[in-house]
């Protein structure tokens, strides 16, 4: 910045004291088992599928934001990955985050036996660009590849209890699909008599029976559930086993069998995330860190600073601290650290980070700046 125009940035600053942005401003408002569960369409873990109402920008940019929240909930196996911070100000970005898309037109019948049409938005997105959002928000990351635990289900529905083997799968297609969706998949059992025959241990919870049985295909993971009525709903219990090790036991309870049968994905994907998924590294941590912002030389250029800072979702306060021939000091407090703010100005070409000093001619690495210098373009 030069030197004759720091009154301007410092006449801002007293504007900035003058209505409290120093208390913090705050960011503005993104095998040998049977596999089943293979479907056409996207499946990736970087693709997703919504519906939508039309083909409208308005409706498809709506349909992006909500196929990003699907990966990164898959990629970080956290059904809450949305509300973590940063997240709801990507999912307004997505748009800049599809590699490519497309429509599909689906054809059913309603209750009444008139045809019905749905139209379903098909979306992959840039894995390269989305890597770099989860790294510089810092979620979890569930690594690839991802183990295809087998179904063990028993359903009941008043006849006695029936395993779900392979040539069945249309009556576990909910668990199936909701399987999918979380980013994994289940295998079902080929249907042996010895595997029909143990719906007695799966009813009586023998999980190490089952353990047993299941030691033929790969990986040795099972989820074992009974789905049985309850009342006027349904109710099912399930046991999610590692390696022979019960990693977790629930029950899920609804009026729709179906409802009921998906939570079984649902509790044994978050299992599986509580014992694999991994923070993803190098943003560093939560907290306050200072920067200096040079090329400020208007009170224009002031104001697109702040506008540009509250629109990076890794910032989620900003408070000036000094203005002088130096540039303007910023303590920002960050969602991670100052390696994610760094990824997610990159290319945006508002902010440049300075490029640290080169080596002294004694081939001493030179001392990194206490606090870090961008220059405003």
């Amino acid at each position: 910045m030069r030197q004759s125009r720091w009154w301007v940035v410092r006449g801002m600053l007293g504007l900035c004291l003058a209505v409290g942005l120093l208390a913090g401003l705050p960011a503005g408002t993104a095998s040998a088992q049977r596999v089943e569960g293979d479907r056409a369409g996207a499946s990736g873990v970087f693709e997703a599928e919504v519906p939508v109402n039309n083909q409208t920008d308005t409706e498809r940019n709506n349909g992006f934001a909500r196929a990003l929240a699907q990966v990164l909930a898959k990629i970080s196996g956290d059904r809450a990955a949305t509300a973590r911070p940063g997240v709801g100000q990507e999912l307004r970005r997505a748009r800049e985050y599809v590699a490519s898309y497309d429509y599909r037109q689906d054809q059913g019948v309603s209750a009444t036996g008139a045809p019905t049409f749905r139209t379903t938005l098909v979306v992959r997105f840039d894995q390269a660009k989305v890597e770099g959002v989860i790294s510089a928000l810092g979620l979890p990351v569930w690594p690839q590849p991802r183990p295809k635990p087998v179904l063990w289900l028993a359903i009941d529905d008043g006849k006695g209890p029936r395993l779900v083997g392979v040539n069945q799968s249309n009556a576990a297609r909910a668990i199936l699909d909701r399987a999918i969706e979380r980013g994994y998949r289940l295998g079902l059992p080929t249907g042996s008599a010895a595997e029909l025959a143990a719906v007695g241990a799966i009813w009586r919870g023998d999980s190490g029976a089952i353990s047993r049985l299941s030691a033929r295909y790969s990986p040795p993971m099972q989820l074992i559930g009974k789905l049985y009525r309850k009342g006027t709903g349904w109710k099912a219990d399930w046991v999610f086993v590692d390696a022979g090790r019960v990693l977790s036991k629930w029950s899920s309870e609804d009026g729709d069998a179906r409802r009921a049968m998906a939570a079984g994905a649902d509790g044994a994907a978050d299992a599986l995330i509580r014992r694999y998924a991994r923070q993803s590294g190098g943003a560093g941590p939560a907290g306050n860190y200072r920067v200096q912002i040079t090329g400020i030389d208007s009170a224009d250029d002031y104001i697109r600073l702040m506008s540009h800072l509250q629109e990076i979702s890794v910032v989620r306060k900003i408070r000036p601290i000094s203005a002088g021939p130096d540039g303007l000091l910023l303590e920002l407090d960050l969602v991670s650290g100052l390696p994610g703010f760094r990824r997610m100005i990159q290319g945006r070409g508002i902010l440049v980070g300075n490029e640290p000093p080169a080596a002294t001619d004694d081939g001493e690495a030179p001392t990194p700046p206490a606090v870090p210098v961008f220059d405003l373009r």
